[in-house]
């Protein structure tokens, strides 16, 4: 086991002899992109698998965030996470807009409504929260937020696939939800995201945006920009749909094993399931408390790559200790404190559908170097 090397995440693929039809057909119409048939059926059956009114393919999840705030005209602050990938606060830097962050919860990892209200200035236009790991953000508190102050709440759902809260999709909430479809994440199509809306006009007004702009074949109605998702994407993505639901259960199964394994070792923390949701399971952090366990995190970290178990600090460093952002008055350590422990300590151990019993591998590696 220990020179087979076990990474933090290994992409679902349906079985290729299924894919091969898909990609025979294309070749033949040698239709590649731009709405194809593949794309159409694709956002068809994804808004029937998600439970959602209207699905905006695009080529890969932060062209869809970019895209999200220019459909909602967002300017000047949105609050936001610093607990997250770079790509959420990244889309409000390319829009010209400066993110405002605040804490998180500690038994989420999610943005703390509570912290919120006295970060709404007159300059702020929304709300960016993060489903972080799939873990849905406390949707209703946020929203009765920006419904008191005018604001638009678009959620970063890049880990959030298949979520659901109380039986309803979690992409039902907010103005815009954003999925991703990287490779990395439960729901693959290579590359790929996509924008969840609630009603026509504004799904229209997204399809123009990722298209350059156009409205028809000489009419452009605003400055759009080139972010459509092509057939094979949209193939692979109708293929998945059917084994989806199969690859998450094995998730499930794997997060439980994880967490029987772990509860009784002092030191090491993570999260339960949260009450009336049905998760996706799409990584498994904890958390080192050095204190504890004698080891920091990135000691655990560097001395599980010596038995070829490749973990990831996701999300590490925090988003507003990087160059770019760390000048922000929001971002000094002392307004996120939260924040700070969790990126410090946090730890995402190995989580795929196919993993079988390399979980034990892991979990015995993991005591095995807390003990020394």
């Amino acid at each position: 086991m220990k020179n087979e090397r076990v990474n933090v995440t290994k992409p679902y693929l349906p079985p290729l002899n299924e894919f091969i039809p898909f990609l025979e057909d294309i070749w033949e119409e040698k239709w590649l992109t731009n709405n194809g048939k593949y794309h159409q059926f694709f956002e068809e059956e994804l808004a029937r698998f998600l439970g959602v009114k209207h699905i905006s393919l695009f080529s890969n999840g932060t062209l869809a965030l970019i895209t999200a705030l220019q459909a909602l005209r967002i300017s000047g602050e949105v609050i936001t996470t610093p607990f997250s990938f770079v790509a959420t606060t990244h889309s409000l830097w390319w829009n010209n807009i400066k993110p405002v962050f605040v804490d998180i919860e500690p038994n989420s990892f999610n943005i703390d409504p509570n912290k919120i209200e006295a970060a709404i200035t007159p300059k702020t236009s929304a709300i960016l929260p993060v489903h972080v790991y799939g873990n849905p953000a406390d949707v209703h508190s946020i929203q009765t937020i920006a419904d008191n102050y005018g604001l638009h709440v678009i959620y970063d759902a890049a880990h959030a696939f298949g979520v659901k809260l109380n039986g309803n999709s979690i992409l039902n909430f907010g103005s815009l939800s954003i999925l991703s479809f990287h490779a990395t994440k439960v729901f693959t199509t290579f590359e790929g995201g996509a924008i969840i809306s609630h009603d026509h006009a504004m799904k229209k007004r997204i399809d123009n945006l990722k298209n350059f702009g156009f409205a028809g074949e000489t009419t452009i109605v605003a400055p759009g920009i080139n972010a459509k998702m092509n057939e094979f994407q949209a193939a692979l993505g109708l293929l998945q749909l059917r084994y989806v639901s199969e690859a998450i259960e094995k998730r499930r199964i794997v997060t439980n094993r994880y967490r029987n394994l772990l509860e009784k070792i002092a030191g090491v923390s993570f999260l339960s399931d949260f009450p009336n949701v049905e998760h996706c399971y799409s990584y498994f952090p904890v958390l080192i408390n050095s204190e504890i366990c004698g080891k920091t995190r990135d000691e655990v970290y560097e001395k599980l790559k010596e038995f070829n178990i490749y973990s990831r600090r996701y999300f590490y460093p925090l988003i507003s200790n990087i160059p770019t952002y760390r000048g922000l008055e929001t971002a000094k350590p002392e307004n996120l404190p939260i924040a700070n422990i969790v990126a410090n300590q946090v730890l995402c151990l190995p989580l795929y559908s196919e993993i079988g019993d390399k979980v034990d591998y892991v979990v015995d590696k993991l005591i095995e170097i807390l003990k020394k």
